[in-house]
């Protein structure tokens, strides 16, 4: 090997990672060579207001990194992204708070940089450094760059939409290869951010495909599934067909370059993401980012460890790592520079990328003041923000449940939401069961747990917590709290599911209980949330699980758009409702008492008005009947209402006046009177 004069003699390039000391109090748990010893993580120095983000200027840049356990750090300067060896190696300086840093003069724009720490007396491997914002090919490198040449024309003037309240949304969830790697998507740039937004895009029978097919179906919000780089994509061999979800963290500020048209150029990323968030704006559409910090992809060789060994994640009595994640690990969000990085990262997201909202993946893993804060920060940013998440967790974790950020604690979050697993399961049976079926597939006793996610999960004097099927008492402080919906990426699309718990149901029927299912999701008080290509039927041939699956089973089969134009009418038919009537989506919970009040309830049937103009709406009073009976049954009204939805027939000029009407089995009404 050959180094330039500053060369670092027993600089060692490619050593093993740290076999981590277990973890116990009191018992040793680092030392440096300078002889600082510490027991506990709690002793560790939290520089929490230290500035770790790069710094670059043309005339010098900053380098900056957290290792209060290492005995010496090292910067590597290499011309690629891959490949070569570096062509600078510099020694960084520590200070008492165990910050190593150092400038270097000159325009370093366009290099690329690792770091390398020794602790415990041992070197390890060399990372880019969590707080990286470039990085090259499968994300080794760190690369130096002045983000301004990365803007879009009129990025400054970009801005997401702007709500009254989080359930004014209707939330797309969507992988972004997914929507365009369809040989018949019409995409010229498939699987890529910018193929995804490319507009004029027309699938098979000329039907439009990608973010023009959005457009037309009305939703508000995209919900990008992980979009940060990942470990498990292979960044220089995409000839070869790979998929993944995403739930592998490996750089958490930097988009995926799977997802890019060059990820050997590390700006090329960062370009097409903003290009894409630019266009989705342009439409009126949000675009929110599923994050994953509580886990990583890598365990003892993740980015964390090879900065602070052992620092950001929980461990079990026994020392072994704790896995609430089920994934190898899981984060200490409550330890100081856990919690920074979590903070400043979001923050990042909300600055630099323009990002609307943020899903946290089994946020129950984090703590409840991270939570807290993660919200009141965003807000700061952009009022318009909103944060959601799991509200629950994969496994078991020494931090205490009452302070972990559970669907049950979110009374004690104000302005954070979860997901709704009352409602879904409620409508169409558990996802841990295939057989388990729910109120649109013939469940009885069901309706409680429906009216439940009716209301958005708040205190209703007319829900009778007992025969809610996982909740027994409201967590939700208001109905946007609360978001409903009946499937998601994780466990069978709803068609699947509604096949495998009814192999006895006939097609028609099976259509028949998919509309019902998200017709109570868009007609209920909680935010809306749809899984991509609901609206085209969506399966993934029963899988229920397609984490790495092929295209073949992930993608979006545009083909179905054609073969199902009624059901995608429907879908879209539903959302239009949604957005005109305000009425579905108040803004409080007193509101929601106070207006919305169940008339009948019976098995496989449940009635409810809304009264009193609710949230402004046009119509003074609405009646809305769910029939979940395998039969058509005559519905008698109090009175003259208009017929605004009965079956698969929209009217919301409402011409027809009724007393009474033959409701359609399995199906969805709503009246109105003015």
């Amino acid at each position: 090997m050959t180094y330039p004069h500053n060369k670092i003699i027993d600089h060692p390039m490619r050593i093993h990672p740290v076999s981590l000391p277990l973890i116990f109090t009191g018992v040793l748990l680092a030392c440096t060579e300078s002889g600082r010893e510490y027991t506990s993580f709690d002793e560790y120095p939290t520089p929490v207001e230290a500035e770790l983000w790069l710094n670059y200027e043309p005339d010098a840049t900053s380098f900056k990194l957290w290792s209060p356990t290492a005995d010496a750090v090292y910067l590597n300067l290499y011309e690629k992204g891959d490949g070569g060896e570096p062509m600078e190696i510099h020694p960084l300086s520590s200070d008492a708070d165990g910050l190593w840093s150092i400038t270097l003069e000159g325009d370093l724009q366009g290099t690329y940089y690792t770091y390398q720490v020794k602790s415990n007396g041992q070197w390890m491997d060399e990372t880019p450094g969590i707080y990286a914002q470039a990085v090259g090919v499968n994300g080794q490198r760190a690369m130096v760059l002045d983000f301004d040449i990365t803007d879009p024309e009129g990025w400054e003037e970009d801005h997401g939409p702007q709500l009254n309240s989080p359930n004014d949304a209707i939330i797309y969830e969507m992988h972004v290869r997914d929507m365009t790697i369809h040989p018949e998507s019409g995409s010229s740039l498939p699987g890529k951010f910018t193929g995804f937004v490319e507009e004029g895009t027309k699938g098979p029978g000329g039907v439009s495909t990608g973010i023009d097919h959005l457009v037309e179906l009305g939703i508000t919000h995209v919900h990008l599934l992980p979009s940060f780089d990942h470990y498990s994509i292979k960044e220089n061999q995409l000839d070869s067909p790979q998929f993944n979800w995403g739930y592998d963290p490996q750089n958490y500020n930097v988009p995926e370059g799977s997802f890019s048209t060059n990820p050997h150029e590390a700006e090329v990323r960062i370009r097409e993401f903003k290009e894409m968030v630019m266009k989705l704006h342009e439409k009126g559409i949000g675009v929110i980012l599923d994050v994953v910090y509580n886990h990583t992809g890598r365990t003892d060789n993740s980015n964390f460890n090879l900065e602070a060994p052992g620092y950001y994640y929980r461990f079990r009595e026994d020392g072994s790592y704790s896995d609430a994640a089920a994934c190898g690990n899981e984060t200490a969000s409550e330890r100081a520079m856990v919690r920074k990085f979590i903070l400043e990262s979001v923050s990042y997201w909300a600055e630099e990328y323009h990002i609307d909202g943020f899903r946290f993946d089994l946020m129950g893993i984090h703590d409840i003041t991270t939570m807290n804060e993660v919200a009141e920060t965003l807000e700061a940013i952009n009022p318009h923000i909103f944060v959601y998440g799991e509200g629950w967790t994969a496994g078991d974790s020494p931090l205490p449940i009452e302070d972990r950020a559970l669907k049950a604690n979110i009374l004690k979050m104000p302005n954070i939401i979860a997901f709704s697993d009352d409602i879904r399961d409620g409508l169409k049976g558990s996802v841990f069961e295939d057989e388990s079926t729910g109120f649109v597939s013939g469940m009885e006793d069901m309706e409680e747990s429906v009216k439940f996610g009716v209301v958005g999960a708040i205190d209703h004097p007319q829900i009778d917590y007992n025969a809610v099927n996982y909740s027994n008492a409201p967590w939700a402080n208001e109905p946007w709290q609360s978001i409903s919906y009946v499937s998601c990426h994780d466990n069978h699309t709803l068609y699947d599911k509604l096949k495998v718990s009814r192999r006895d149901a006939t097609e028609w029927e099976i259509i028949a209980m998919h509309k019902l299912a998200n017709g109570v999701v868009l007609t209920s008080q909680g935010i809306a949330f749809l899984h991509a290509g609901v609206e085209l039927l969506r399966t993934k041939d029963e899988e229920h699980n397609s984490y790495n699956l092929p295209d073949e089973i992930n993608q979006i089969n545009w083909r179905a758009k054609t073969e199902n134009p009624e059901v995608v009418e429907y879908y879209r038919n539903l959302i239009t409702l949604r957005k005109t009537h305000p009425a579905f989506r108040m803004t409080t919970a007193e509101d929601v008492r106070k207006n919305l009040e169940f008339d009948q309830v019976e098995d496989g049937l449940i009635s409810y008005t809304i009264r009193n103009n609710a949230n402004g709406d046009d119509w003074n009073e609405i009646h809305v009947v769910y029939n979940g009976r395998p039969e058509e049954i005559y519905y008698e009204l109090d009175g003259s209402w208009n017929i605004a939805v009965l079956g698969d027939a929209f009217d919301l000029d409402g011409i027809i006046k009724v007393t009474g009407v033959s409701l359609p089995e399995i199906s969805m009404a709503v009246f109105f009177r003015n």
